[in-house]
């Protein structure tokens, strides 16, 4: 594929392996007993076409792309993570290409997908108008943003603790994730209309983690 522009310089690396070794090995596990793998697919259901998907991390979403897929393009900037996701395309009974990059910078032309897939990718962005500006130029007209993300608690004691630990800790600790950004804001913002989404805690149930407030649905360009 051939960018429509080019972009402006090299995109800065990302690099976490002390994050990536530590996600790799948790997501999986989550797969089935946090119930993560339910999600994707719930995420994924009834998706055709050409798709990208934007901080592929270890390619577990590939496994539950549906048959209506032609291709995905997966962007993951994290090198041990893109490696990680190499192997799962190999796994995937659809067509999967995993290509280095950030989500501000696709290396695609306007308008060359059908869908775009972002799944617990927001929270660790540089710049989340930016990135969302990049998802909405590569899809097409009426094309859709499918989104699992984490965000802003609806609590204020647990928002206080998000916010001090966006300033301090987490950041470093989680590979640049923040757990007080608001994606349905931020997806709105960005020109996308939303379709339909809804919100859930992960895990259920009591204590609520920084991490816990969820939103999954889809939007259109």
């Amino acid at each position: 594929m051939t960018p429509s522009r080019p972009a402006p310089g090299r995109p800065p690396r990302v690099h976490h392996p002390l994050f990536a070794r530590f996600y790799a090995r948790c997501s999986a596990a989550a797969e089935t007993r946090g119930g993560l793998g339910a999600l994707r697919a719930e995420l994924l259901a009834g998706l055709t076409g050409r798709v990208v998907e934007v901080g592929a991390g270890n390619g577990l979403n590939f496994a539950h792309c549906p048959a209506g897929v032609s291709e995905v393009v997966a962007v993951e900037p994290e090198a041990r993570l893109r490696g990680l996701a190499e192997e799962a395309a190999r796994r995937s009974a659809v067509p999967v290409s995993v290509l280095p990059g950030t989500a501000e910078a696709l290396p695609a032309r306007d308008g060359a997908f059908d869908a775009a897939v972002v799944s617990l990718v927001l929270c660790t962005v540089r710049d989340v108008p930016a990135a969302l500006a990049e998802l909405r130029r590569v899809l097409r007209p009426g094309g859709e943003l499918r989104f699992f993300e984490h965000g802003a608690a609806d609590t204020p004691g647990l928002a206080r603790v998000q916010r001090g630990l966006d300033r301090t800790v987490w950041p470093l600790l989680f590979g640049g994730c923040h757990t007080s950004r608001t994606p349905l804001a931020a997806i709105g913002e960005a020109g996308f209309d939303l379709v339909s989404y809804r919100s859930f805690d992960l895990p259920g149930g009591r204590p609520r983690l920084p991490s816990s407030p969820c939103v999954l649905g889809v939007a259109r360009r």
